[in-house]
């Protein structure tokens, strides 16, 4: 008698996380409730697009962090990729975490060169799982963040206390952001 498996699924969350922020566990635990997922991997590239990479703490510094965040999370995975374009990035993944502000970047033509390229880009995303980060608009909320194309995209119910937290206000001092193993 064989027994049927339910299928893994898995989301990726790309980010520097330069450091990894207690609002990152945050909608990564958010989106792993709404999406009903197995694993998030936090994922950092090897080079960044929009961030001055020699600003970054180097690559094998924060995913060592991220691994030693990960050793009590069984459900966090992490990853280092060499793919910069997010649509790269979340190839084979069922489901992209982000916040609204990177959703904006993504939405953003200067980064692929043209409308179409960028569009071509979206149709290849898995499934968006959002996370609010006022003052970003949302999908719905205003027409420029509306998907361009038809894209399966979920907004996070987080909470309002994580949405001001950053990884810059952790490196400027405020360390009860940051997220601890």
């Amino acid at each position: 008698m064989t027994t049927a498996r339910t299928p893994t699924r898995i989301g990726v969350y790309p980010g520097s996380f330069d450091p990894v922020t207690v609002a990152h566990l945050h909608v990564a635990e958010a989106a792993m409730e709404r999406c009903r997922l197995d694993r998030v991997d936090l994922t950092v590239s090897v080079t960044t697009l929009g961030k001055d990479d020699g600003r970054l703490r180097p690559s094998e510094d924060r995913l060592a962090a991220l691994h030693e965040l990960a050793d009590s999370r069984p459900w966090l995975g992490v990853r280092r990729t060499t793919h910069s374009l997010l649509a790269d990035i979340a190839d084979g993944y069922d489901v992209v975490v982000l916040g609204a502000d990177k959703w904006h970047q993504l939405l953003d033509p200067g980064w692929y060169g043209s409308i179409e390229q960028r569009d071509a880009a979206l149709r290849r995303l898995p499934e968006l799982a959002l996370a609010p980060r006022p003052p970003w608009t949302l999908p719905g909320e205003d027409p420029a963040a509306d998907p361009p194309v038809e894209l399966a995209v979920v907004v996070l119910d987080t909470d309002p206390a994580h949405h001001p937290v950053s990884a810059t206000a952790v490196r400027d001092g405020r360390h009860e952001w940051r997220a601890r193993p």
